[in-house]
């Protein structure tokens, strides 16, 4: 049986002509059902009421309950059915422009095979959580089709450089404005030359990396395995389920943001013996305004109505050497939150919580001020160069370790299973 190719071309599922201001909506996992119900109020077409479908059921409704699948899967063929999603009569990438404010990044829409997922040649960063992983596996399995993609980066390949450019140089499908004034821009590319390129030159990739979406790509190879065992002799390898949703990007024209920390107490310490503690390992000054990190290996500290900046003493070889261990999120983990915090596991403690750089420090300042957090970590963020090492070496992050933006938005293109 023959494997699919790295990038493959899908029969897209995308919003009708005009229709792509009214239906895109921001991703499943960045608001909750209440948030949720609240945007999409006076949206009736947002993609929000097959992404978030509880929104149509009573408020309290279970979110992983039967009911919101049957109700996700209910909606998106409805919009199918009245013409206001169109399916491709034949398999074709996308062009996918995200501008944020001066940020512009373009890339392609793909179908990214998922042998190539469980082989990690599509590489990994994090670990999954079973009940996210559950969570999107029964959405696909209901709606029939993967309506998040995936977001990867690539190292820029010329030829692919010049396709994009080339194509978005056309008329796009669409131009919408999204969550946060984002402008989402689709170009069809269905040249079948250009297709061919972009195959050919993505198979000679050793690897690609998974930025965001680790749930949505888990999730897509898990639901393959229940569809070959369902399909028994009939399945080939090439039916569109062999692939998963992504929207893959050149690395040059991606963006981290900065992951923050908050923690709730200073595990019985007075603000003065912490910062005596902090000492012990970092150089520390106050200083006036906020303190933004400007290089790796600087730290922001907000304690008392006070910003200060940190920079570690003295590093352990193998601190630079292990690439999860070089992260300053592991640095701060290892010397503050751990050692002095008690803080050693991010994933399940309820003493931290974190903060999305997009929000900027006031934020840390807010949390800080109301009193619901002793203090706050400002950190430098994680460049691509650092993921990719870490992927390259099959290790993971920690927890929140890169936050990227602009996000991808639900109901620009979804890949149905068949």
């Amino acid at each position: 049986m023959a494997k699919l190719p790295l990038f493959t071309p899908i029969y897209g599922i995308r919003p009708a002509k005009g229709k792509a201001q009214e239906i895109i909506a921001p991703p499943y996992d960045v608001m909750d059902s209440e948030e949720a119900r609240e945007f999409a109020k006076d949206k009736p077409l947002s993609f929000l009421h097959v992404s978030k479908a509880e929104i149509d059921l009573p408020p309290g409704t279970d979110v992983h309950s039967e009911a919101v699948y049957q109700k996700a899967a209910e909606n998106f063929k409805k919009m199918l059915d009245q013409g206001l999603l169109v399916r491709e009569k034949k398999p074709c990438f996308y062009v996918y422009r995200l501008q944020m404010g001066a940020h512009i990044q373009t890339g392609l829409v793909v179908g990214a095979c998922v042998d190539d997922y469980d082989a990690n040649r599509i590489r990994k960063h994090e670990f999954t959580r079973p009940v996210k992983e559950d969570d999107r596996v029964n959405q696909i399995k209901y709606v029939k089709a993967q309506t998040g993609p995936g977001l990867i980066a690539y190292k820029q390949i010329p030829e692919v450089d010049a396709i994009i450019k080339k194509t978005a140089a056309k008329e796009p499908e669409f131009s919408a404005a999204g969550q946060g004034g984002v402008i989402h821009t689709l170009w069809l590319l269905d040249d079948e030359a250009d297709i061919k390129t972009i195959v050919e030159a993505f198979e000679k990739q050793k690897a690609v990396y998974i930025a965001d979406g680790h749930h949505r790509s888990a999730a897509a190879s898990r639901v393959k395995r229940l569809m070959v065992a369902e399909r028994g002799a009939a399945h080939t390898g090439t039916e569109p389920y062999n692939t998963y949703l992504a929207v893959a990007y050149p690395v040059d024209e991606m963006k981290i943001w900065d992951y923050n920390r908050v923690v709730k107490d200073l595990n019985g310490l007075t603000p003065e013996d912490f910062l005596v503690k902090i000492k012990e390992n970092f150089e520390v000054k106050e200083v006036s305004g906020q303190a933004k990190p400007s290089a790796r290996r600087e730290f922001g500290l907000y304690l008392g109505g006070k910003w200060y900046l940190m920079n570690p003493a003295v590093l352990t070889p193998a601190s630079e050497e292990d690439p999860v261990k070089a992260l300053d999120v592991s640095v701060l983990s290892d010397l503050v939150l751990d050692r002095i915090l008690g803080i050693t596991d991010l994933r399940k403690s309820d003493r931290v919580d974190f903060v999305g750089g997009i929000r900027g420090l006031g934020e840390l300042e807010k949390r800080v001020n109301s009193g619901e957090m002793a203090a706050a970590f400002a950190l430098f963020a994680t460049s691509l160069d650092e993921l990719i090492s870490v992927a390259d070496d099959n290790q993971v992050m920690p927890p929140k370790s890169t936050w990227f933006e602009p996000k991808l938005a639900d109901g620009v293109v979804s890949n149905p299973l068949l």
